[in-house]
């Protein structure tokens, strides 16, 4: 028999919380009886996708650079959204 790993508590759920949970696993039955979210949900399914698969309209290209290691450092230093800082910071050097 496989042995399963207990799941860790997040830091932001309270060790009462956790503790007054008890999620049984499923029997053979449950699990014979489940289907995709597609065949029961559908409409729900497709908003769910359409959220997920628009973006905006960009110009932006992915592509391949290399840089100095300070200026790369520099830049992932300053958190999430550094690329688009770097992009920024181009844009001023040419004038945009």
């Amino acid at each position: 028999m496989k042995k399963t790993r207990k799941p860790r508590k997040p830091k932001n759920i309270s060790q009462k919380d956790w503790d007054s949970v008890d999620v049984p696993e499923l029997s053979a039955e449950e699990l014979r009886r489940m289907r995709p979210a597609r065949e029961v949900t559908p409409e729900i399914v497709e908003a769910y996708l359409r959220t997920r698969s628009t973006r905006p309209e960009t110009n932006k290209m992915p592509i391949s650079i290399r840089l100095s290691r300070d200026v790369l450092e520099h830049f992932k230093s300053t958190g999430a959204g550094w690329q688009t800082r770097l992009d920024h910071a181009l844009r001023l050097l040419i004038g945009k």
